[in-house]
């Protein structure tokens, strides 16, 4: 079977690390509190246009290197212009954003048979392909466009196997189509998904990898308050223009996905909540929890 023809490109980064055995701040060495995965989705007929738009951002900043962002290496002064020039590009943007803390030394020995070591990387990927295959889903639908299909393009990373984010894929797509999906409270489009549509690369061979990059950095920025300093929210508020939102209008679970759920039972600060509270989530206890 070849490829279906496409009408999106979705493209795929993460900040932090999926690794969950020893977690800071639980444990004074280990991996990072939080992990984001992020994606920035484009219409095919705009893909072509993301390399210049990566040049023009970094001659904002006034980075003579015109085919590469390098958002950590920037000021705080120029991540704040690298953010609100992409919230003016055309594109949709979604995150989800995993704090490991109660997730430590957990083990899917189900999925562990399936998917190997990188079951968690792959059950964020989840979650960002349930929301991501909703909106290309919905946006076909009421724009009557002939081509449905997305691809996604991830971002190759240390640890992580692709062939097994490709097989992860597919798997979605048998359970969705069948009706049998796992968790069931969303389920991936599988109508607009094909596993010929799945590509991996190097960061830096891929504009649009580089504007994920940015949204996974900005939201991390704003919840890690060990290694990069303080909670920083101002990028991340900044692509608010560009964040994906539902029929009803609301960020939260849909553009902006906070794990674990429900937000309440997250043991996060009040400062890591900040972004959260700023994209629709309400902090507050029921009486009954």
């Amino acid at each position: 079977m070849t490829a279906p023809d496409y009408e999106f490109v979705a493209y795929i980064d993460e900040s932090g690390d999926p690794g969950l055995k020893r977690v800071r701040p639980i444990d004074d060495r280990g991996s990072t509190e939080w992990m984001t995965v992020s994606a920035v989705v484009v219409s095919r007929s705009r893909d072509s246009s993301i390399k210049g738009w990566v040049a023009d951002i970094n001659k904002s900043v006034g980075e003579s290197n015109t085919e590469i962002i390098h958002f950590k290496d920037l000021s705080d002064g120029n991540r704040l212009v690298v953010a609100k020039e992409l919230a003016k590009l055309p594109v949709r943007l979604f995150v989800v954003a995993s704090n490991k803390k109660n997730m430590r030394r957990h083990r899917n020995e189900r999925a562990e048979k399936v998917l190997s070591k990188q079951w968690f990387y792959n059950w964020l990927v989840r979650i960002l392909i349930e929301r991501v295959t909703h909106w290309c889903s919905r946006r076909a639908v009421r724009q009557f466009l002939p081509r449905r299909h997305v691809k996604f393009v991830f971002s190759q990373s240390g640890g992580h196997s692709y062939s097994q984010t490709a097989a992860y894929h597919q798997l979605l797509m048998r359970q969705a189509r069948g009706g049998r999906p796992v968790l069931d409270k969303w389920v991936p489009r599988w109508e607009v998904m094909s596993p010929h549509l799945v590509e991996n690369y190097p960061h830096y061979q891929r504009a649009g990898l580089q504007l994920a990059d940015v949204v996974a950095s900005a939201f991390y920025q704003a919840i890690d308050n060990l290694d990069t300093g303080p909670c920083e929210g101002s990028y991340a508020r900044a692509l608010a223009p560009r964040m994906a939102f539902s029929d009803a209008g609301a960020y939260h679970d849909y553009g902006v996905v906070l794990q674990p759920t429900p937000c309440w039972s997250a043991d996060i600060s009040s400062d890591q909540q900040e972004i959260f509270e700023f994209y629709g989530y309400d902090f507050t206890r029921p009486l009954w929890w």
